[in-house]
């Protein structure tokens, strides 16, 4: 046996070796296969031997385990066989998704730690992640996949209400955000983003109008929109009375003005300072943190950190002071623990505290309320609103300052009311069988209501085409009479609608009025068109001030260069999935 050693070909884990010529010197340009003996020409390229030992010995490798009879031993396979195309598509398609559902940024499909994951998920099979450039060409796909079910959706809408309002990103570029709320054939109120709009003028009144008017152009519903709510700044109301659309303020940044108005004009601004400050002492330091919750555990209560209040975040003052109150005993023994130049609050104070949470809490229950997007808020503006007015009534038990607060809260939210659409809400509340028998207006302002329903169904009403014969003057004559008896019908017909309507019972506060109108939309045929109209618009504008937290987790110091194009995509895409 020739026990010269023979020199392999590196590459390739030692299965060619060079030949060996006649005279004992080595061919570099021919090589010979190790597990075959078959010879191939070799000029420096391995890829044809490559081929070779896949194609003909994809079963053989070099680890030394499991030896088989001739010197053959298994392979250990790193990557193992390839997924399907179509489980490999899948899986594609489901990162794409993932990442524009969830925010993550692009290039976490890099991360080696995702290949990890995903390998031991196909377990026997090799996956290899997609790159950058095709996720974002599958977000692009699934965009206007999701895009056209949108606008199908909008094409059969009877009527569309809007939400509007500018966000400006990390990258100092601002944005508008567009919402669209509708009701469907199936009573099902259907809210979605339309566009985060990448927007480069100044917020004038003109402009801002024109953006509006772009959006709902593009989405083919001019024709549609009913409502545009937005904030009650003076260039959106001025850009409103511009458009042709009903406009509807955000009943909830109202709501939160008059809380600051009162706030400021009260008893209260002493006591709010230094709970500021105690908070501050604690939230400040890790140290005066962990010495808190040492005290909260030793009196059997949860550990939980005080919050601070935020000029711009709404409920955050209430949430302030239910901590300060919940947590009072435990901050008084960390703080005798401890050196400190706080003024601790006086027991008097610590009293408004208390009743400034009382004061606060109906008001967050209302703005939570009327912030949603899933379910009818604008016909409850009103008996919210009510509702407020009568927990702010003066008790012969309040003393000074909670009559202060309440009076300057009545009067500054009774201002503002005033400049609301009153009569958009009248209606949806009255098409609401959770407050048609309308107790939260006087008498004549509910008749009113009533008479304004009864004209729009009698416009709505078509009117009958009078009968015509070329016969004689008697029957010109008959096709008149019964013009006129068909015209007088028309006039019965719509007080007929409503006095049904209203002799229906009030149905409970639990219950869902567009389960109500499903029901009984048959019997109520016309009036239920005006119910899709009315109570399809939100009383806020928090389904836009939802986007743009959305927008904020992808436009981050990382990702402050993206496109705005993708921008608009990412964070519809995550609205929508």
């Amino acid at each position: 046996m020739d026990t010269e050693p023979k020199e392999v070909v590196g590459p390739l884990d030692g299965k060619f070796e060079f030949k060996k010529n006649k005279d004992g010197t080595l061919n570099k340009q021919a090589v010979i296969c190790t597990l075959c003996k078959k010879e191939f020409s070799f000029h420096r390229s391995t890829s044809s031997l490559k081929y070779h030992i896949n194609a003909k010995h994809a079963f053989v490798g070099s680890s030394s385990s499991g030896a088989r009879p001739g010197g053959l031993v298994q392979t250990t396979l790193t990557e193992g066989r390839a997924l399907s195309k179509s489980i490999s598509e899948n899986l594609t398609q489901k990162i794409a998704k993932w990442i524009a559902k969830d925010c993550r940024p692009i290039n976490i499909v890099e991360d080696k730690g995702l290949a990890e994951v995903l390998q031991v998920a196909s377990r026997d099979a090799f996956y290899k992640p997609p790159s950058r450039g095709t996720v974002m060409t599958k977000i692009h796909d699934l965009y206007k996949t999701e895009k056209k079910k949108k606008e199908e959706d909008l094409a059969v809408a009877d009527y569309v209400a809007l939400t509007g309002d500018h966000w400006t990103s990390v990258s100092n570029n601002n944005y508008l955000g567009v919402t669209a709320h509708h009701i469907t054939k199936t009573w099902e109120l259907k809210s979605f983003a339309l566009t985060t709009m990448k927007t480069e003028e100044r917020h004038f009144a003109e402009a801002c109008a024109e953006q509006f008017l772009t959006v709902a152009r593009k989405w083919e519903i001019e024709g549609k929109v009913t409502t545009i709510g937005t904030d009650s700044a003076r260039n959106m109301i001025a850009a409103a009375r511009l458009l042709t659309f009903e406009h509807m303020p955000c009943i909830a940044h109202i709501l939160q003005r008059s809380i600051t108005v009162s706030l400021s004009d009260s008893g209260f601004v002493h006591a709010l300072s230094k709970s500021r400050k105690i908070v501050g002492h604690f939230k400040h330091s890790p140290a005066n943190t962990a010495e808190i919750q040492a005290q909260q555990a030793a009196l059997g209560q949860k550990k939980e950190p005080l919050v601070q209040d935020v000029p711009t975040r709404w409920n955050s003052t209430v949430d302030m002071v239910k901590r300060l109150n919940r947590n009072q005993a435990a901050i008084k023994a960390t703080l005798d623990q401890q050196q400190h130049k706080l003024i601790m609050l006086t027991p008097p104070e610590w009293d408004k505290v208390l009743r400034l949470e009382t004061l606060l809490e109906p008001c967050r229950y209302v703005t939570e309320i009327l912030g949603g997007e899933a379910y009818v808020s604008c016909s409850v503006v009103l008996p919210a609103l009510c509702h407020l007015r009568r927990v702010m009534e003066v008790s012969d038990e309040d003393p000074a300052y909670v009559v202060r607060f309440k009076t300057a809260f009545k009067e500054d939210l009774a201002s503002r009311q005033e400049k609301t659409n009153n009569t958009w809400l009248k209606l949806a509340t009255a098409l609401d069988p959770r407050f048609k028998d309308l107790k939260t207006l006087p008498k004549s302002e509910g008749e009113e209501v009533w008479t304004t329903l009864g004209g729009m169904l009698h416009e709505q009403s078509p009117r009958r085409s009078p009968q015509t014969s070329e016969d004689g003057p008697p029957k010109k004559k008959m096709s008149l009479l019964l013009q006129m008896c068909s015209d007088s019908d028309e006039e019965v017909q719509p007080g007929r609608d409503i006095h049904r309507y209203r002799a229906e019972p009030c149905i409970s506060m639990e219950d869902c009025p567009l389960q109500w109108w499903s029901a009984h939309s048959g019997a109520h045929d016309k009036l239920a068109l005006l119910a899709r109209k009315y109570l399809a618009t939100p009383a806020s504008t928090v389904p836009c001030e939802r986007l743009f937290s959305v927008a904020g987790h992808i436009v981050q110091k990382k990702r402050s260069a993206l496109l705005s194009e993708n921008v608009s995509q990412l964070v519809c895409l995550s609205n929508w999935l």
